[in-house]
């Protein structure tokens, strides 16, 4: 017990780090910049960030959440994506074990993490991210036990599939894109990583997040009915419930048939 909650503390710190990374990747990839070089500068003043104002979470609750050259103000997602990564991390050690599933599975909350963030600051989901993801799905299902390279090719061509269908159905029919093929790219992504079982509970829980999401922008006079929305967020959210809890509502759902 004491050794599991050593790793996960381990797993978290790990995860702080690698979320530092991914706010790099998550605000230069758009811009087309070098997410190594150059080192990492304030945007506003572009003043170099010294190393003890770069500590995840820690740095910017000193800071008050402002640079300390010119006082501009950092967002609060640099903190949360730290947060969040972290406590994926930890929850990967704690559902999968001290196994290398659990470094695998870190490593797919760390793409869902930049993607969804990416595609709600830019409503764009980079193929820099996803077609690399897709490929790293297929190619460590040997470390894994949830699907095989068999089911993850599967996983990837129904994810991708499904969406491409819809996206050109909806396009046949109103003439416009009813979502992006970084939607469909992305959800072929999570499809190699879990299976079509994955894609099942992420695209109906993402779907479901997505329409709750968007009746509440309405409701708050914020949106209406042809109002973009950042799907790739909702599917990132749809992954990362059906990599920690999918089998069991997919077995819960299938009971009650």
């Amino acid at each position: 017990m004491l050794f599991e909650l050593l790793v996960g503390a381990y797993a978290a710190a790990v995860g702080l780090i690698v979320g530092s990374y991914l706010n790099v990747v998550i605000h230069r990839l758009p811009r087309g910049i070098s997410t190594v070089l150059p080192r990492s500068r304030c945007p506003a003043c572009d003043a170099p960030i010294r190393a003890r104002d770069n500590l995840p979470v820690v740095s910017w609750l000193l800071l008050g959440g402002r640079c300390r050259a010119c006082g501009a103000p950092i967002s609060r997602r640099y903190p949360i994506v730290e947060g969040t990564t972290a406590i994926l991390f930890a929850g990967c050690v704690a559902r999968f074990g001290v196994r290398p599933a659990a470094a695998v599975a870190a490593l797919f909350c760390a793409l869902l993490v930049a993607l969804a963030a990416i595609d709600l600051e830019h409503l764009y989901l980079p193929d820099r991210i996803t077609l690399p993801g897709i490929a790293a799905g297929i190619a460590v299902q040997p470390w894994i036990d949830w699907v095989g390279w068999r089911g993850a090719l599967f996983g990837a061509a129904l994810g991708g599939g499904l969406l491409l269908a819809l996206y050109g159905l909806w396009y046949l029919l109103r003439q416009e894109e009813g979502l992006g093929l970084g939607d469909v790219k992305m959800l072929a992504m999570i499809g190699a990583f879990l299976g079509w079982r994955g894609v099942v509970v992420t695209l109906f829980c993402g779907s479901l997040a997505g329409a709750v999401a968007g009746l509440v922008l309405i409701r708050a006079g914020r949106g209406h009915t042809k109002s973009k929305l950042p799907f790739g967020t909702f599917l990132a959210l749809g992954g990362l419930v059906a990599l920690f809890a999918g089998e069991r509502l997919l077995g819960a759902y299938l009971k009650l048939l």
